[in-house]
């Protein structure tokens, strides 16, 4: 049985977020909608709730990150292509994201990634499958 993940992240504004994350492709569940909160949808089994921050903060007794000034969590997704990794990087620029690091080219694993309207951090990667599926000697493995 696959896990499921959900996400929580706080956003100031729902609307805005919404209409960003539509503009990277993504959809919601209407289910899970309303004026608190919304249910993206990442993959089958990956979901990601945007939670304005009044309600988040009703999850917890912590204070909420500033994730314009600190990194709470970086967010990673996997792209089907170098191409997809700069396609999605490219959507979330234009629908008002940033980039706040450069490519990186390590060969067999390319990535990129962007702020969201929050300042929270989405990396984005493609790996070639070639070097997911090759076995490493039992030695290099536990290192």
């Amino acid at each position: 049985m696959a896990t499921k993940i959900f996400l929580n992240l706080p956003v100031k504004d729902l609307n805005k977020s919404i209409e960003f994350f539509t503009q990277l492709g993504y959809s919601f569940n209407p289910q899970f909608t309303d004026e608190n909160a919304t249910c993206m949808i990442i993959s089958e089994d990956i979901y990601v709730m945007l939670l304005v921050e009044k309600y988040f903060k009703t999850f917890t007794k912590k204070e909420i990150a500033d994730a314009t000034k600190t990194t709470e969590v970086l967010i990673c997704l996997s792209a089907e292509s170098r191409e997809a990794v700069d396609g999605l990087v490219s959507k979330a620029v234009a629908a008002g994201g940033t980039t706040p690091n450069e490519p990186q080219d390590q060969g067999f694993m390319y990535g990129h990634g962007f702020q969201d309207l929050d300042g929270h951090l989405w990396e984005v990667m493609y790996m070639d499958p070639a070097a997911i599926n090759q076995e490493q000697p039992a030695a290099e493995a536990s290192a």
